[in-house]
């Protein structure tokens, strides 16, 4: 399995239902081998929390399966043009 399909998995399986618990929204509107870009929205929108979420998950998952990945995380009610929203 390939770092993007890694990438794909942590986000999938266990970023997207946390943040969704939490009354949120997650979208995927990037991802290759170095580098993941995410939008939170939702509950998550405009939220004072998302740097600390940010901190202190979102980046320590993803680079648990792929230390050198750039991690862009973006927030608010308009959700990036192409972006998938991750049930």
């Amino acid at each position: 399995m390939g770092a993007r399909d890694e990438i794909l998995q942590v986000v999938r399986e266990v970023l997207a239902p946390l943040v969704r618990a939490d009354g949120g929204e997650l979208y995927l509107v990037r991802v290759e081998d170095d580098a993941v870009a995410l939008h939170l929205a939702g509950r998550f929108a405009g939220c004072p929390g998302n740097a600390l979420a940010r901190r202190q998950i979102i980046e320590p998952a993803i680079r648990a399966v792929a230390p050198s990945a750039q991690v862009t995380v973006s927030s608010g009610a308009l959700v990036p043009k192409g972006a998938q929203k991750l049930a």
